[in-house]
Parts: C-alpha cells; sequence; structure tokens
C-alpha cells in the first residue's frame, strides 16, 4: 500500500498549476545573472540613482540588489521569458538570504529585497495573465547561499563550520516570509550543492508555513558537480534524494553545473525514483575556456527534447548561458511531449550517508556498528574523554570496514557536554569521505543532544531514540520534529507504565506507538523503527528465561499489526551475564539473530566485526546457545553457566590423525594440480600451488604457476567438455578449484608487482567479457554457469550480478575495456530492458558484440526486437555449452569476428523477414467478435464450485522442507545442468541409465541429496507462503474481487487479455481468464498463492566467497525446485482443504506434474495473462511483501529469486491456454481498462505485440 497522499497546498493558484503539470511539460525561465550580464552594469549601476547610491560598501555583483536600485531591468527580464513561452519565472532571489547579503553588509535589505523581488514578478505574470490569457507563475526563488554547513572551511580544522543548521534556518526563514508575503504561487530551493543546507531551508520554509497556516507547492532542485555523479559534498543522486524526499514536495530536479549531455544519467535515476514531479534546467552545455556558454538554443533543445521524448521531466528550463531564445526553442519542444507519468509512493525503508542505504529484500539484516557509543565502548568512552577525536574516528573507519551499515553515535555521560561532543564528532565524521558514505544514528536519551547530532548531517539519518515513557504529549511533539527534520525514528518499548518485557507488553506499546505516528503525526510508517527492548537472560531468575523468545514472538506480531515497520535492538543487553566470555557472548548474539530475522527484526547495534557466522559456530556452544535463547528447557541456564567455567578453566588441547596418502599424490606436483583441476579436487590445491610457486627455478614468477600448470589443467578441462567427455556439474568443480588456487597466488603477484614496479602480474587471458542480468531481474542460475564456463577456457569474467542498470554496464565495460558484452534475464520484462541496453550502447557509440542469453529469450526475439536496434553485433546464445564457441570466433580474429556476425546476420535478416511476413499474414478477429466467442460456460448446468472453506486463506511461516522434497519434479534441475539423456532414458529417474550422461548424474543428484539434507538439518534455508481467497465476478474481459460476501465493495480488479488470432476451426472459443469466473449474479470465487524459499542468497554469499561456483549454482537450483515443488504443495492443499473443492483427489506425482487435476494456476506474466504488473493487484491485496517478506522489484521479478506465485481458478472447464499475439484494438483497450498508457502497455506486453508499435 501506498501512504503517502496528494499533497493538498493552500495557495489559489495550485489547482490551476496541478492540472496544468498533469496534462503537458512545464517551461521555466532561463538564467537571471546572464540576462543581467548583458546590461554591463558597473558598481554605480548597481547603485543606482536612490537610496544606495553613496553606500559605503561595494555592491558590483549583488544582483539581488537591482530589485531596489533597479526595478525595470528585472521587470523587463521577466517579460521576455514570458513572452518567449515560459510558465514559470523565478524570483530575482537567488541570494536573498542573511547569510549572502553579509558580503555586501546589506542584511537589514533582506526582507524588502525578497518582497519587492515577488512583487515585482507578480505585476509581470498578472500582466501576461490579463493580456495573453494563459495561466503563467511565480517561483519564489531559494539560493544555496554563499556557505556550506557540511565541509569546513579551514583545512586544519575539519570540525569547523562557516554556518551552522540554526543559522541558515534563521536566514532562510526570514527569506520564505517575505516572499510569501509577495504572492509567490511556489517556493523553489535551487542549486543545491550542499544538502545539509536545503534540509535547512525545508526545516525553515515549513516552519513558516505551519505559522501563517498555509501550504506552498514546494520544488527542489539539486545540482551534480561533475560526471561523478556526486554533489559538491559529495553525495550521490540517490542519496540527495533520499534525504530531501521528507520534505512534502510538488517538485525535485537538477539544474546547473552541467550541460544535458552530461546530465542525462543522473536526470534518468533521478526520474526513475522520485515520487514526485521531476524538473531539469541544465545550462547551456558546460563553459568554454573563456567561462562562457556555447551551446544555441536548437542545440540545447535537441538534447532537452531527447528527456521529453524519454519520459523524464515535468518541467523543464534552463540556468547559466540560457535566455529567452533557449526558452523560446525549448517552449516549442515542450509542447510535442507528454509529461512525465506518475510515480506511486515507494514504503521502501531509505537512509543516506553519501550514498543511500535501502532496505531491499536482499539486505536481510541491518548492521549498525556499535562501537562509536561511550556506554557501548570503554575504549571509545576513553578516547572522547581524553580529547582523542582522531583516534576515535579510526573506530569509526574500523567499523564501516567491518561491515557496518550504519554508525551508532552516543555520547551519554554525566562527565561529557554532550551537545558539543555530538556536534564536534559528527561534523568530523561528516568530513571523512570512509565514514559518512553510510548513515548514522543519533543516539541519546536526551533529545536535545539528538537535534544537535541531526543539524550536523546531511544525510538521512535515524534518531535513537523517543517512546512514551513520560506521555502522548511529549511523544507527539518530538516525533513532529523528527519528521520536519527528515530522519526515520527508533521508538523505545516504554509507555508511563515502564519498559515491556513480556510480548504482550511489546506488542501493545508498538502498536499504540504506531497509531499515535501515522495518524496523529503523519510520520511515514516505513521511517519507524520499533525496538521493543532485548533483555538479559539466563541471568539465574526464573522469570527472565523467557525475554528472548518474548522478543522474537512480538518481532513476529509487530510486523503483521504495524505494516512497512522495521524492528531493531541492541544486541550487548542480551548476554550481559557472561560478560568478559566474548565467545559466549558472540556467539549468543549470532544465534539469537538467526533466529530474530526470521521472526522480523531488521536491524540491530552489532558490533559488526566480532559476529561469529552461525554455522560456524561450535556445535556443542551453539546448541547451549539455542537452549538458552528458546528457553528449551529448565537446565538451559545452569548448562550454560557450567560451559562458562569450563572455558575460563581450559587451557588447550589439541589432537589429529594421519591422512591416507593416496596415489596421485605420490606425483609431480604439474601433475597433482592437473589431476585436482580435472576432479574437481579442492582439498590439496593450495598446497600444491605453494609448493611449485617456491620453486623460483622452474616458475620464476608466480604469475608464471598460472600461465603453466594451472592453465594448463584448465586447457585439459576444456577440452574435455568440448568434446563432451565431462559435464557442466564437473567443469563447475574444476573453476572451483581453478578460483582456489588462483586466489592464493594474488597476494604473492601483487608484490612481485611492487618490487617490479612495473612487471606484468595479470594472466593474459583469451579475452575480457562482461556478464549481467538487467536490471528488473534477480535470476541468474545460467548466467553464472556461462561465466564458469567461458572462465575455464581462460576468458576473463567480470560478473556485475542482478538488477544490473544500464549504466553501469556501460561506464564498467568502458572502464574494465571488456571485449564483448553478455546479458541476461529471466522474466519477459527483460526483454524490454535488452532492447533499452541496445538502444543505449548504439546512443552512447559502444562497438562491441552484445551476446543475449536467458531462460525467457529466443533467437526469434533477437532477430525481431534486438538485431535491428544495434549495429555492431548481437548474438543470441542458447546455453554455456554455446557460449565458448561463440566467443571464440569472435574475438579469434578482427576477420572471423566479421564472417562471423555477418553469416548471423543473414540468418537474422531472413528470420525478421519471415516473422514480418507471418505478421501481415496473420488475420486476426476484432475484439467485439472475440468477446463474443467467448468461452461460454453455461453457468445453469455447471455452476462456480462452492465458496472456499477457509476463506481467510493462510500465512505459511515456515513451511517444513522436508514436507516439500518429495515433490520435487527433477527434470528441470537435470535441464539446469545440461544433462539430457537419449530415449529411452530420457528423464528422472531413467535418466540415470544412460550410457553417455547417467553416471554424471547420478553423482550430481547424490550430492544434490547431501545438500539437501544439510540445509533441512541446519536451516538454512526458510520456504513461506500465502494463500487467500476472495468472492469475485466477471465483469467483460476483468475479473472484480469483492472485499466481502455483499459484493459491493471492489477491493481489486484483475484484468484480462483475450485471444485475437483467427482460429481454423470456426467454433473454437476465443479464451481470456475472465472467462472461467462467473458473471454477476452467481457468486463465485477466485484464490491466488505465493510462495519463496530464502536463505539461497546467503547460503551462495558463502560459497562464491569460498570460490565454490558449483556449490552455489547447486544451492539456487535447489531452491528453484523447493520453490516450485511448494507451490505444487500449496496449490494441492486449496484443492483439497482450503478451498476444498475436490477433498477425495487422489493424483500421482507424474499426474500432477501433467496438471490432470481441476482448475488451473496461472502465473501474471505468463501465457494466460503475460503482463507481469498483475502480480502488484496480488501483492497489494493479499499484503504479501508484508506478511512473508516476498517482494517485487521494478520489473515484477519475485525476490527471492526462488518464488513462485498463481491465481488459483476452480471450474472444471478452466484450462490453461496462451493468448498469442494481439493487435493494437485490443491494446488500446486495455490501456483504457488498466489506467496507463499506450505506450506503456505496448512495452510490458511488447513479446505478444501483433505489430510493430
Amino acid at each position: 500500500m501506498s501512504t503517502k497522499k496528494d499533497i493538498e497546498y493552500t495557495t489559489k493558484s495550485w489547482p490551476e498549476l496541478k492540472k496544468l503539470l498533469e496534462e503537458r511539460i512545464l517551461v521555466i525561465d532561463g538564467a537571471m545573472g546572464t540576462m543581467l550580464q548583458k546590461y554591463k552594469l558597473d558598481e554605480a549601476g548597481y547603485r543606482g540613482d536612490g537610496e544606495f547610491k553613496d553606500w559605503k560598501y561595494s555592491v558590483k555583483g549583488n544582483n539581488d540588489l537591482l530589485n531596489l536600485s533597479h526595478p525595470e531591468i528585472v521587470e523587463s527580464i521577466h517579460t521576455e521569458y514570458f513572452q518567449a513561452g515560459a510558465d514559470i519565472v523565478e524570483t530575482n532571489t537567488f541570494n536573498g538570504t542573511s547569510i549572502s547579503q553579509g558580503d555586501y553588509h546589506m542584511e537589514e535589505y533582506v526582507y524588502r529585497m525578497n518582497k519587492t523581488a515577488a512583487d515585482i514578478a507578480r505585476k509581470v505574470a498578472n500582466s501576461i495573465r490579463e493580456k495573453e490569457g494563459r495561466p503563467v507563475f511565480v517561483a519564489g526563488a531559494i539560493g544555496p547561499t554563499n556557505k556550506t554547513a557540511s565541509i569546513s572551511p579551514s583545512v586544519e580544522q575539519p570540525e569547523f563550520r562557516g554556518v551552522t543548521y540554526d543559522q541558515l534556518v534563521q536566514s532562510y526563514g526570514e527569506q520564505t516570509e517575505a516572499l510569501i508575503d509577495g504572492d509567490v504561487d511556489m517556493i523553489l530551493i535551487e542549486t543545491i550543492f550542499d544538502t545539509l543546507n536545503s534540509k535547512a531551508a525545508l526545516y525553515a520554509v515549513h516552519e513558516v508555513m505551519e505559522k501563517r497556516g498555509v501550504r506552498i507547492p514546494l520544488m527542489i532542485s539539486g545540482t551534480i558537480t561533475d560526471s561523478s555523479g556526486r554533489t559538491l559534498t559529495g553525495q550521490t543522486t540517490d542519496a540527495f534524494y533520499t534525504s530531501i524526499r521528507h520534505g512534502e514536495l510538488m517538485s525535485v530536479g537538477l539544474n546547473c553545473a552541467l550541460g544535458c549531455a552530461q546530465m542525462r544519467p543522473f536526470m534518468e535515476r533521478l526520474s526513475d525514483v522520485a515520487e514526485f514531479f521531476v524538473s531539469c534546467y541544465p545550462n547551456a552545455g558546460l563553459p568554454n575556456a573563456m567561462g562562457e556558454y556555447d551551446e544555441t538554443p536548437c542545440e540545447m533543445a535537441d538534447q532537452l527534447e531527447e528527456f521529453m521524448k524519454c519520459g523524464f521531466v515535468n518541467i523543464v528550463g534552463g540556468c547559466c548561458g540560457t535566455g529567452p531564445a533557449h526558452i523560446k526553442e525549448i517552449a516549442s519542444r515542450a509542447k510535442k511531449h507528454k509529461p512525465r507519468a506518475a510515480k506511486p509512493w515507494d514504503n521502501t525503508f531509505m537512509l543516506s550517508g553519501l550514498q543511500q542505504l535501502r532496505a531491499t529484500p536482499d539486505i536481510n539484516f541491518i548492521n549498525i556498528g556499535e562501537r562509536c557509543n561511550v556506554a557501548g565502548s570503554l575504549r571509545f568512552k576513553g578516547l572522547i574523554k581524553r580529547g582523542n577525536f582522531d583516534s576515535a574516528l579510526k573506530v569509526a573507519v574500523d567499523q564501516v570496514e567491518n561491515g557496518a551499515q550504519i554508525l551508532d553515535i552516543n555520547f551519554d555521560d554525566g562527565l561529557l557536554d554532550g551537545v558539543q561532543c555530538m556536534t564536534k564528532f559528527v561534523n568530523l565524521m561528516g568530513s571523512d569521505p570512509d565514514i559518512c558514505k553510510v548513515p548514522f544514528v543519533i543516539d541519546s536519551s536526551k533529545f536535545f543532544i539528538c537535534e544537535a547530532g541531526i543539524k550536523c548531517a546531511q544525510g538521512k539519518c535515524i534518531v535513537n531514540s523517543i517512546s512514551l515513557k513520560n506521555g502522548e504529549e511529549e511523544f507527539i511533539a518530538y516525533a513532529r520534529k523528527v519528521k520536519r527534520y527528515g530522519a526515520a525514528v527508533i521508538v523505545m518499548a516504554f509507555d508511563e507504565k515502564g519498559q515491556a518485557a513480556d510480548k504482550q507488553s511489546k506488542v501493545d506499546i508498538c502498536k499504540r506507538s504506531y497509531d499515535i505516528l501515522t495518524q496523529k503525526v503523519g510520520f511515514p510508517p516505513e521511517d519507524i523503527i520499533f525496538d521493543p527492548n532485548i533483555l538479559t537472560i539466563a541471568t539465574g531468575l526464573e522469570e527472565h528465561n523467557n525475554y528472548a523468545v518474548d522478543f522474537i514472538e512480538a518481532c513476529k506480531e509487530i510486523k503483521k499489526q504495524c505494516p512497512h515497520a522495521k524492528i531493531s535492538g541492541g544486541l550487548s543487553n542480551l548476554s550481559f551475564s557472561f560478560r568478559g566470555l566474548e565467545t559466549i557472548r558472540q556467539a549468543m548474539h549470532s544465534v539469537f539473530l538467526y533466529y530474530a530475522i526470521q521472526a522480523g527484526m531488521d536491524m540491530g547495534i552489532v558490533n559488526a566485526g566480532a559476529l561469529p557466522v552461525y554455522d560456524d559456530i561450535e556445535p556443542r556452544l551453539r546448541e547451549l546457545c539455542e537452549d538458552v535463547i528458546l528457553n528449551k528447557h529448565d537446565k538451559a541456564t545452569e548448562n550454560m553457566l557450567a560451559f562458562a567455567e569450563e572455558l575460563k578453566s581450559k587451557k588447550g588441547g589439541g589432537g589429529g590423525g594421519d591422512t591416507k596418502k593416496l596415489a596421485w599424490r605420490e606425483s609431480s606436483v604439474e601433475e597433482r594440480l592437473k589431476h585436482s583441476l580435472v576432479k574437481g579436487i579442492p582439498d590439496y590445491v593450495v598446497d600444491d600451488v605453494e609448493e611449485a610457486r617456491v620453486n623460483k627455478a622452474e616458475y620464476p614468477k608466480t604469475l608464471n604457476v598460472i600461465e603453466g600448470p594451472l592453465m594448463a589443467g584448465m586447457q585439459v578441462v576444456g577440452d574435455l567438455f568440448g568434446a563432451g567427455k565431462m559435464f557442466l556439474p564437473q567443469v563447475i568443480k574444476s573453476a572451483r578449484v581453478m578460483k582456489k588456487a588462483v586466489a592464493h597466488l594474488i597476494p604473492f603477484m601483487e608484490e612481485e608487482k611492487k618490487a617490479a614496479n612495473a612487471g606484468q602480474t595479470e594472466v593474459k587471458e583469451a579475452g575480457k567479457i562482461l556478464l549481467a542480468t538487467v536490471k528488473g531481474d534477480v535470476h541468474d542460475i545460467g548466467k553464472n554457469i556461462v561465466g564458469v564456463v567461458l572462465g575455464c577456457n581462460n576468458y576473463k569474467i567480470i560478473d556485475l550480478g542482478v538488477m544490473v542498470p544500464v549504466d553501469k554496464i556501460l561506464t564498467t565495460a568502458k572502464e574494465e575495456n571488456v571485449d564483448i558484452i553478455g546479458l541476461s534475464g529471466l522474466i519477459t520484462p527483460s526483454l524490454d530492458e535488452m532492447v533499452y541496453v541496445a538502444k543505449e550502447m548504439k546512443r552512447t557509440g559502444v562497438k562491441l558484440p552484445l551476446l543475449i542469453g536467458g531462460a525467457t529469450t529466443s533467437k526469434m526475439h533477437t532477430a525481431v526486437k534486438l538485431f535491428p536496434q544495434y549495429p555492431h553485433g548481437v548474438v543470441h546464445v542458447l546455453d554455456a555449452s554455446k557460449s565458448v564457441v561463440t566467443v571464440s570466433r569472435l574475438l579469434q580474429s578482427e576477420e572471423s569476428k566479421e564472417d562471423y556476425l555477418e553469416e548471423i546476420a543473414e540468418v537474422y535478416e531472413e528470420m525478421r523477414e519471415e516473422y514480418l511476413a507471418q505478421q501481415k499474414e496473420r488475420v486476426y478477429v476484432s475484439l467485439a467478435d472475440a468477446r463474443t466467442k467467448a468461452m461460454g460456460i453455461d453457468w445453469e448446468k455447471s455452476p462456480p464450485v462452492a465458496a472456499p472453506k477457509k476463506m481467510a486463506g493462510q500465512v505459511l511461516d515456515p513451511f517444513p522442507l522436508e514436507t516439500i522434497v518429495p515433490k520435487i519434479d527433477w527434470n528441470p534441475f537435470f535441464a539446469v545442468w545440461q544433462l539430457r539423456g537419449k530415449y529411452p532414458n530420457r528423464g528422472y529417474p531413467k535418466l540415470f541409465n544412460d550410457e553417455t550422461v547417467g553416471a554424471q548424474a547420478k553423482k550430481l543428484f547424490d550430492e544434490a541429496q547431501a545438500m539437501l539434507q544439510d540445509i533441512i538439518k541446519n536451516k538454512k534455508f526458510v520456504a513461506k507462503g500465502i494463500m487467500k481467497f476472495f468472492p469475485a465476478n466477471s465483469v467483460g474481459d476483468d475479473i472484480e474481487v469483492y472485499a466481502d460476501e455483499d459484493r459491493k465493495t471492489v477491493a481489486a480488479t484483475f484484468h484480462g487479455l483475450r485471444q485475437q488470432v483467427q482460429k481454423e476451426n470456426r467454433d473454437e472459443p476465443y479464451l481470456c481468464i475472465s472467462d472461467f469466473i462467473a458473471p454477476k449474479g452467481k457468486p463465485d470465487y477466485i484464490g491466488f498463492f505465493a510462495v519463496s524459499v530464502f536463505g539461497a542468497k546467503e547460503m551462495c554469499d558463502k560459497f562464491e566467497a569460498d570460490h565454490d561456483d558449483y556449490s552455489s549454482i547447486m544451492a539456487k537450483a535447489l531452491a528453484d525446485r523447493l520453490a516450485e515443488a511448494f507451490a505444487e504443495i500449496l496449490h494441492e492443499d486449496i484443492r483439497k482443504e482450503h478451498w476444498g473443492y475436490l477433498p477425495d483427489e487422489q493424483l500421482s506425482a507424474e499426474a500432477e506434474i501433467k496438471q490432470e487435476y481441476q482448475g488451473i494456476r496461472p502465473a501474471p506474466g505468463y501465457p494466460s495473462q503475460p503482463d507481469h504488473l498483475e502480480k502488484e493487484i496480488m501483492w497489494k491485496l493479499g499484503e504479501i511483501k508484508e506478511k512473508t517478506g516476498i517482494s517485487l522489484s521494478e520489473h515484477q521479478a519475485m525476490e527471492p529469486a526462488a518464488s513462485t506465485c498463481a491465481l488459483v481458478f476452480a471450474h472444471p472447464q478452466s484450462k490453461y491456454f496462451a493468448v498469442g499475439k494481439i493487435n493494437k484494438e485490443q491494446v488500446t483497450d486495455y490501456a483504457k481498462r488498466t489506467g496507463g498508457s499506450i505506450e506503456e502497455v505496448e512495452r510490458r506486453l511488447s513479446s505478444i505485440l501483433g505489430y510493430d508499435p
């Protein structure tokens, strides 16, 4: 659900302005300074003949003074811009603060300057309205001032600031008062180079508006200073936006510093993420050697028009170097294009330092570093008390390097000045980019100390904490301030009665706090973080034994009752009984987190560098920890105390045994290395490469070991694989061994490089290949396999992972000087993203071959959709076995590459022509005729099945994995590994009898079983699912879903697409999913479910860190199989129990795989309804993310990747079908029904369009 409502401003012009913004692209004026320079005013010119003629200080360059000394000049410039076609002009008040006017000693004139400037602009706007009869508007401009609150002007004093937050608020407030008195239509805070300045401006503007009881539209415009994509104070575009999005804005955008060409990637990113209208007014290119701007109106408008075509903007204009001619040309282009479509509010939890931190599903826990807290670290406390802030900063750096994603800062000590320490330390941290790249938790029991810290940080922070301890009035007052500062907040589970200890009191206090914050304060629920109190266990007091269980159980309930809220806690309290015994304490923390994270804990204050991995804890200690944390039995505390005593007294120990010698270990080191590589044995490879490395007579350089025996061994692997004598699982094991060997040698090569100062230390690769799963897609098994296979053939692989945006692909390709780019994707929206990447490669001048692969791709799609977009070679690669041949042809020589691409081009051109000819030949029935020939179930003779027996559905968290395993269909598992038997030994388990691949398939299967057992025994995967049922009826091609049985309130609408390609059998119906739901008047129902297997990513990350691609791919493949089997179980349960329309059904596993059951379970994005966007309706209706953690990417890929979902239809005549191709008539109708634009629908349904859009 979206929790942000449309902001309704109180200005009389807002309804008109809002309507125009939704209808067309508006134009804001060009540069005031550029126009004023044309008047060539000298000192006397600036002073004028009036009251400032004899001013005792120089005022030349004070453009704001001209509002008083030469109002006619300012009026003339506004008139020119309006006449050129501007819809909005900015007041001449860029330096209209007392801080900026201090340079001219004119602080006392600030109110007059701003009020008069607004009066001038309003006068011109009213005149234009009257003469031209068109609505025009005035924006009150607020500049950044000439000082920065985030950077010290003194190198010697990094903690010093030339201006404070409070000074900025006072100065901006004074300016805002005057602009509002001058009747501006909106406030524009622009050219932001320091986000902290803009946060102070937002605070001031909101404070003035609250005092006056008005709401004025607010525009924010930041400045990216160079091609690195950062503001002057170091924030990325995402971090800047995160820091200011609390401001209840009308629009956000970028201006100044860059021209259009340089600004494009940052505007595109801002347009992707911003939930407000988006503005852009760049410079007329970059300044030349003389500081002037050379771009002509047409040149600039050409580039800015690209932004309009791409749907990036709602408001456009010009900054430095632009004048009325530029605005006139820009305005003429703006008329041709539609404005950027609005985006819904994103409830993802976001923070920022110099970089953005987004709590996406792949981040299952956020580490809050605890060591910059005087209450939690004696060392840090001592450093601060001694005034050694430099060493204290090192504590912060170490935490970030050790994995802390947020830093907690606390100075609550009776002997410290909390405000002074907090201010100094946060300023020092803000001066160190290695620290301030992460967000901060400003932590104090005294709210005024929290305020001191928040006023020093330009990013979006967390305030820790507020509570109901002193009643609602104080709680609300503090919460309102936190909201205005733009911070998230930690809420302690305290109320007027005291600290919550048991589960119910924790839940009650958090729910009460949540309701007050969201309903009375308007606090964004995603910015609420509850700390339900982690209390000490194993104290010897029985009443303390269940504290950990209470916390864990409370987490589950809080997440259910408080949507979007997060949960945090400080771990050190848990193990306080064992202070001094860090082995036990850290093990307890790790085990506690293992269960608390599964229950919904999102973050915690931990020592990020001292937390052991759950699986690495000594088994006995892990069992003792679980006993006390889960309060398993009465002896748990006693047993842990006994272990603690044992640990204290333990002096050491050891043991071992002889390792049996293997015959092949008697061979030469070269033969041993080859054997390890070919057989995939990792046990001895480090010892063997070290033996080779120290043999300087044979291998003078460490590099020679890689280029010699290691590459010789991998050459054998490649030859055997190419000859079909090794299979993919074996190749991946070989790659694991190779990676382990190289990882050992890299440090020695780097040392040799330093010694030689310029010596070669890199292996001579056959080529360098960039691989990426495209933006919006989280699936990567196939891509990873291709990477391993190519790596085994001496190609260097740069794997960017999943969800990779095009700018990262292109930037990395350039930086790494790659030879080939390879794109992968599984879901259908990935096809469109691949087309977009190809277009961007062409637009930006990339000339590298482009490889396309993934389950959703095809040779035909590549030929028809991608090949025409990119002229430098696009090749579809069916699977990993084909990748080596393709790449070698492309990189063997320039002649070989040209010949190969020419062959491909001929084939693709023929395929494209054939496809287009078929499209022309294909006959479509009209949509009206198709609807007339719908399936037409006789609902009297074949009525809907009965209502679901368990209408509320169920959340399954967790679902036992051991129940799922027997349902696994193993055939797709073997397909992943490209193990295919020949008749009659196709398919599992006959595959094991195949003379070619049978033995390897059996070995792979056995290893999979071993991994499965380990996963189940150690709970490495967690299966979660949800099913729900609703009353429903069909309305044409749509399905209305009702809130309850009275069927009066439509809770959601699922949209169907109908077959349109003319059928040979005239009696055959044209199907749509709505055909299987009864129309109004006949009570019918629809169900849906989503299932997922969590934990694969964490498991795979560990394998990949150990250079074990084989196990990583195995884990992902098993997770996928478990998810699909879970879906079968859930569907069976629906049929037999929860819906219960087939309570006595008895189907074999084979029959289930063949889908011989009554009813269907199609998924959005697949043949029966190819629009993936329909998943969002399911997710909102079922609160799927909130209740299970399964989320959707921006292209509706489910996360975790091992997930599946479906709509459930029960009628016996429902059946699976493919919509097939559709024509524009249906696309137009579908766009109207779904509320989207035709262009959007064409993009989403590109794979089924029967025409070229």
